[in-house]
């Protein structure tokens, strides 16, 4: 297969995951969790160089405050996990988003995690955590605007390069694939400007449950489109 080099996914349906078992929905975000190391793992087996999740976004602090709270303590202890995983696996770990809003302890140990693997070579693992694609755009405009001001960017010369080195995304390729867990088929305000070619794939599986055998079936799927990127494809003569 033509594996793409990097995939985005959108991790859905921890909550509904655990109810059909009878379970509290911080169980099913526990066990999603541990599927992320197992997904990254596999990922990297098949020739995955880059692989994004949507782990939190800016609108989940909606929620009810016993999840959010459940939700930064899976967070800790996943920092905590995913460190030792990172040094077992060579991973490299990026986290986007804005993390102004965390507990200082919880910044500490992502600090610690990013530096401790930037020099790792093995997948590219980045963790969306209070991201919300709009608020990066927005932030990524800002910063822009201030340059612009300070005589350090010209605005005249901005074009799509220069906008992209502005977003938290910066150091990462787009994305040649997005999948997206529990049957829901939308892009809930996630990677909306790295997304733009990329090809989407839906499945009804539930987040925990997506194995080996599942993201096989994305990419197969994957490499049946025809990709033109806005060109004339190969077996068709429409624009």
């Amino acid at each position: 297969m033509n594996v793409p080099q990097h995939i985005a996914i959108i991790l859905d349906g921890n909550g509904r995951w655990a109810k059909s078992k009878g379970m509290p929905r911080n169980y099913g975000h526990a066990q999603g969790s541990k599927n992320v190391e197992r997904i990254c793992e596999e990922a990297w087996r098949m020739g995955i160089k880059y692989l994004t999740v949507y782990a939190f976004s800016t609108e989940n602090w909606n929620r009810p405050q016993s999840e959010v709270n459940a939700l930064m303590t899976l967070l800790r202890n996943y920092m905590k996990t995913c460190l030792k995983t990172a040094e077992k696996n060579d991973m490299k770990i990026r986290v986007i988003g804005d993390l102004t809003p965390l507990d200082e302890d919880i910044k500490s140990r992502i600090h610690e995690l990013v530096e401790s693997s930037k020099n790792n070579n093995g997948l590219n693992f980045t963790i969306a955590l209070n991201y919300g694609s709009r608020d990066e755009i927005v932030r990524a405009a800002k910063r822009m605007a201030s340059d612009c001001a300070n005589g350090r960017l010209d605005a005249a010369g901005i074009d799509e390069k220069t906008f992209s080195a502005y977003l938290d995304t910066c150091e990462l390729p787009d994305p040649e694939l997005l999948i997206r867990t529990s049957g829901e088929q939308r892009l809930s305000n996630y990677l909306l400007w790295q997304l733009a070619y990329s090809e989407f794939y839906f499945t009804d599986v539930l987040w925990p449950d997506f194995t080996k055998e599942e993201l096989v079936r994305a990419i197969e799927q994957y490499n049946s489109r025809d990709r033109r990127y806005g060109g004339v494809g190969e077996e068709s003569e429409d624009v």
